[in-house]
């Protein structure tokens, strides 16, 4: 488990602990996990796909953004 943040500018989308979350990065999907090797990635047009600790799914869908990876946290900014 890890601690997930994902915001747009103006407010906060989704705040808690996760299993994993899947990423479109312009390279190919990116699936992080915890203790994830720290990482910054532009990120494409797309859908997050969360994953929580009771296997609960949520899809936020994206135009672009930017992950940042470090310290078993992860952040997604929209």
């Amino acid at each position: 488990m890890f601690k997930l943040t994902v915001a747009q500018v103006d407010k906060v989308l989704f705040k808690g602990e996760v299993h994993q979350v899947t990423c479109p990065g312009t390279g190919g999907d990116v699936t992080i996990l915890s203790h994830h090797a720290p990482l910054v990635a532009p990120l494409r047009a797309g859908e997050l796909r969360i994953v929580d600790a009771g296997g609960v799914v949520t899809q936020i869908p994206l135009a672009d953004g930017v992950l940042e990876v470090g310290g078993n946290e992860a952040t997604v900014l929209l």
